[in-house]
């Protein structure tokens, strides 16, 4: 396991303290975990980014414009 000496501001450190004291793990675990998310948060950005440039809006339209009837079935109608 790796090491890294992290400098945060006192008042985030008080805070991440208490967190970890509410949910009974260690500030380290808590940090961990909190790292781990953000992580993982910013790779399902990424491919979302990278998914939405391989997208085409007119294809997308196209293909609905196929597949769409003229009037929405019963109870599908759109409240006004």
């Amino acid at each position: 396991m790796g090491q890294y000496p992290l400098r945060v501001p006192d008042y985030i450190l008080e805070q991440a303290r208490r967190a970890a004291e509410e949910e009974n793990v260690s500030i380290n675990q808590f940090l961990g975990t909190l790292i781990a998310e953000g992580l993982g948060h910013r790779r399902a950005v990424l491919s979302m980014r990278e998914r939405a440039e391989r997208g085409s809006p007119e294809a997308a339209l196209a293909i609905l414009d196929q597949i769409a009837g003229d009037d929405p079935d019963a109870g599908d109608e759109r409240p006004f």
